[in-house]
């Protein structure tokens, strides 16, 4: 069978029981890959950070050997052309063109209603204020390399776009056979009008980004998703370059009640696992008999696949039905999980969706399928994984943003607010910050007039 049932103590043991990106178990590939790369024993992270280390000493040197090493491909040029965007787009088929623009326009239109104001609020003596202003360099990065997703482009670069980025370039693993980002990406790169395309993926493409080489200038921040050596190149970058999070493999959890149509829900599931053998599809579910149907469907449908390898690895290490008491028991395991997706294929969906505490994004009722948010509702399918979604967001027009708060006091209230600000600064022991609010005053060498500390608290 290819969905485990579970009760809600073994789900707890095992596949509701969060890892760090350092502890998750890796497919055999990919481990038998670091250790001819790196040396037996090398973890991910130390991989990303011997690449790091290198792209920030050698440039371009570094990205074209460790593209060859890992991607297989002989970088020459680690630019695209600019007219093959255009051309990539030309070539695609009508429909898949069609697609792709219907796509744009939901996106756009969805975060066109997430603008951030600047704002001034002029009083008597003082105006204070915030100015919101675009991140000037932004780059994104669009997973490739084998599959290719044009999809992940549109979701982060239209509502950069929207922002008012200036500068917007995107970074993707080349194929082996053009040496280019795979078509789709390319064509969906000159739909948002980026500036440049760089034939770059993995950890040496985040590196790029955030360090600048030759050909590559540094961006103020880098968005988008990636595997796990991009999520760790991410994580060790945080600081010397903007990080818009640190986005895992896929999640998705779905509650389903006897409502819910078995074939649907099993699809729903292989949809996610068929990502990455990392990816998580879990059914939390108060009907055994549901979960026993939707069983049987996933067996069905996953050797209906062409290729099931990747779906029946992820739902043998990550998938799996639960068995709830009720509805409301899946609901707060959800919450605590905090998915990226939580799907609710319940008969009243919208009675549950409000109790919703911690997730990424949540798909109300049968209809709303994950997949429909992946290509074309609207809302960035860019968003929080491994539990982060108890404080992260999806991707939005505020992530290429910043905001510059604006204080303009005049000499009048600049006097009537010193004597306050000078009596927290001596209580702080910070006694030139005294001397600097009673300046303003008119006060300056005036005795203490509130209790003093003996040092900076905190």
């Amino acid at each position: 069978m290819g969905l485990r049932i579970y009760t809600v103590e073994e789900a707890r043991r095992t596949v509701l029981r969060r890892q760090p990106l350092e502890e998750i178990a890796l497919p055999g590939s990919i481990r038998e890959s670091l250790d001819r790369l790196f040396g037996p024993g090398t973890t991910p992270a130390e991989a990303v950070s011997r690449i790091l280390a290198d792209v920030r000493e050698r440039g371009d040197d570094a990205v074209r050997e460790w593209t060859r090493h890992i991607d297989g491909v002989e970088l020459h040029e680690v630019a695209a052309p600019p007219e093959a965007l255009r051309t990539a787009w030309e070539a695609l088929a009508p429909d898949l063109r069609e697609a792709l623009a219907e796509a744009a326009r939901r996106i756009e239109a969805f975060h066109r209603r997430q603008p951030l104001h600047s704002w001034l609020d002029p009083q008597p003596g003082s105006t204070l204020g915030q100015l919101v202003t675009p991140i000037a360099r932004v780059g994104l990065y669009v997973p490739g390399g084998a599959a290719s997703y044009p999809s992940s482009l549109l979701m982060a670069g239209i509502p950069a776009r929207v922002a008012g980025v200036e500068h917007l370039v995107v970074a993707s693993p080349p194929q082996r056979e053009t040496g280019l980002p795979g078509p789709g990406v390319l064509a969906a790169a000159y739909v948002v009008g980026v500036d440049r395309v760089y034939c770059i993926g993995g950890a040496q493409a985040i590196a790029a980004l955030a360090y600048g080489t030759e050909s590559v200038p540094a961006v103020d921040k880098v968005c988008g998703p990636g595997n796990l050596f991009v999520t760790l190149a991410k994580r060790q970058l945080m600081g010397v370059v903007g990080i818009d999070g640190l986005p895992g493999p896929t999640e998705t959890v779905i509650i389903a009640d006897s409502s819910a149509r078995p074939y649907w829900v099993a699809a729903d599931l292989l949809a996610q696992a068929e990502h990455d053998p990392l990816a998580t599809a879990l059914l939390l579910t108060p009907s055994r008999e549901l979960a026993v149907q939707v069983a049987i469907e996933v067996d069905r449908q996953l050797a209906r696949l062409p290729d099931p390898r990747v779906a029946a690895e992820s739902l043998r290490r990550r998938g799996g039905a639960i068995i709830t008491s009720t509805v409301e028991e899946a609901i707060a395991l959800a919450s605590a999980y905090a998915p990226e997706h939580l799907c609710l294929s319940v008969a009243d969906p919208w009675r549950w969706a409000w109790q919703v505490r911690n997730a990424g994004g949540v798909f109300v009722g049968e209809g709303s399928c994950e997949t429909l948010g992946d290509y074309v509702a609207g809302p960035s399918h860019v968003m929080p994984t491994g539990r982060t979604a108890r404080f992260a967001s999806p991707l939005s027009v505020a992530d290429f943003c910043r905001i510059t708060s604006v204080i303009a006091i005049g000499p009048e209230e600049a006097q009537r607010l010193a004597p306050t600000a000078a009596c927290l600064a001596r209580f702080e022991g910070l006694h030139a910050h005294a001397a600097a609010a009673e300046a303003r005053a008119g006060s300056a060498g005036s005795s203490d007039e509130c209790a003093t500390g003996e040092g900076r608290r905190g």
